[in-house]
């Protein structure tokens, strides 16, 4: 059987409607930032391989890395044991993490990283002998992942109001989104609806912090809910609102932002915020192999030391710590200093800026946020009343594949079509990359392209 056919009749692709999914593309190799289908077409990876691939694709560090770790051991489990590339890489974490952080627990994925947080701060309350520390506050448009405690505390509710009957009750906090502010009127500046809703998460736990075990949030930009970055203050008020109730702990879900996304290495710098726990995954090893990490401070790990039936963490994954992939994440943390990754991107930043300008003249780009290489571009029906296009219309789908004629695969989130390049990314391909989109958005809204475009 051809793997065309393999996988149209075998595999069940996530976030897919197989009624209107047609095997085009399967990736057979890469090389940079560049993808090759099994028919020999080339495609610019837009979205890193969903936000993971940071130095490029076949980067012989990490090439090398595996390579010398396979020579030794593919993998050992971490249950009762350990291995150099799992100890090397959880010291090299907790040193260049925000906050005081000092112990790492692995998992697998990102969700896997967030579940093991939130059970992590549940028993930390109950190890210190503090009961009645159920529920979580989340932000309203949150993504923490897809296991069900990460669903319960995220907020999308196209991904997740099916699932409401298993998941545990929580508190949300309003999303800091200055184009569509949640709280009235909604024409404030972007430091008016970062001082409210801030103020709102503030009021929440004043009132209800004795049955808060932790606040999540991903810090700087919520990926998922359609790159929504958060207005210049929000993240200091939020850091102040942390000292303020010491007694709820502050969890950051890098997954998404995390290694260099934002311009910076953790995207709780753009704030000053020192979590008590930090979410990583997706761009640890560069794009490589699966890997989460859970990071903790002292103070939450000490309270696990004790009794074994009492005290333990209940709580682990088979390939926790693979030698393989923890080679792979320390051979891209030597590629961030050996090559200035961080330095270099700032100008790479402001060129993909001055590129997509000339997208807000489109009278259906109601917004184009971004931070970093995080990009999201919102189209909207009509601009004056930010009225949005119906979902069933499927506008953010059709830009995307139209950019595939221009050799970019880029994906959408709703009507937010998301650009979301690999670090190593030049400024030749940001060029194919916006103009794909630009294309894409004249072939699907029939509207004449920006000038420059």
């Amino acid at each position: 059987m051809k793997p065309e056919t393999a996988d149209s009749r075998h595999v069940w692709h996530p976030f897919t409607q197989h009624n209107e999914y047609e095997t085009s593309i399967l990736i057979g190799s890469a090389r940079g930032v560049w993808l090759h289908d099994a028919r020999g077409r080339r495609y610019l990876d837009g979205v890193s391989s969903l936000w993971t691939n940071l130095h490029g694709h076949r980067h012989p560090r990490i090439d090398s890395a595996i390579r010398r770790q396979l020579g030794r051991v593919a993998h050992t489990t971490l249950l009762g044991a350990g291995n150099p590339p799992s100890a090397l890489l959880a010291e090299r974490l907790a040193n260049i993490a925000p906050g005081d952080m000092s112990r790492v627990f692995y998992s697998d994925s990102g969700s896997t990283a967030v579940e093991a947080a939130l059970k992590i701060a549940y028993q930390y309350w109950r190890n210190r002998g503090v009961r009645g520390k159920k529920r979580f506050l989340s932000l309203r448009e949150g993504y923490h992942g897809d296991t069900l405690g990460a669903v319960s505390v995220g907020g999308i509710e196209m991904f997740h109001e099916r699932f409401a009957d298993l998941l545990f009750p929580g508190y949300r906090a309003p999303t800091p989104h200055a184009y569509r502010c949640p709280i009235p009127p909604r024409d404030h500046t972007p430091e008016e609806c970062a001082a409210h809703c801030a103020e709102a998460a503030r009021r929440t736990l004043k009132k209800h912090h004795r049955e808060i075990a932790g606040f999540i949030l991903e810090p700087r930009v919520q990926g998922a809910a359609g790159m929504l970055v958060q207005p210049p203050g929000y993240l200091e008020r939020i850091q102040e609102i942390h000292e303020e109730f010491p007694d709820v702990l502050l969890i950051a879900d890098e997954v998404a932002t995390g290694f260099g996304r934002t311009g910076k290495m953790f995207a709780s710098e753009w704030g000053g915020l020192e979590p008590d726990m930090v979410c990583l995954a997706k761009g640890i090893t560069g794009g490589y192999l699966p890997l989460a990490a859970t990071l903790t401070t002292e103070r939450i790990f000490r309270a696990f030391r004790g009794d074994y039936e009492t005290r333990t963490f209940f709580h682990g994954h088979t390939y926790t710590g693979n030698p393989l992939a923890c080679a792979a994440a320390l051979a891209s943390l030597d590629i961030f200093k050996r090559e200035r990754v961080l330095a270099r991107m700032q100008l790479k930043i402001r060129y993909l800026a001055q590129r997509l300008a000339p997208l807000h003249e489109h009278p259906h780009v109601g917004e184009i946020r971004q931070c970093g290489f995080m990009v999201g571009i919102e189209l909207v029906r009509d601009r004056e009343t930010r009225e949005e296009f119906p979902i069933k219309e499927r506008v953010g789908h059709r830009v995307c594949l139209a950019a595939r004629k221009k050799g970019v695969l880029i994906r959408p989130l709703g009507n937010v079509v998301v650009l979301n390049p690999p670090l190593a990314t030049e400024k030749k391909e940001m060029d194919r990359l916006v103009y794909a989109a630009g294309w894409g958005v004249k072939r699907v809204l029939g509207e004449p392209s920006p000038a420059g475009i």
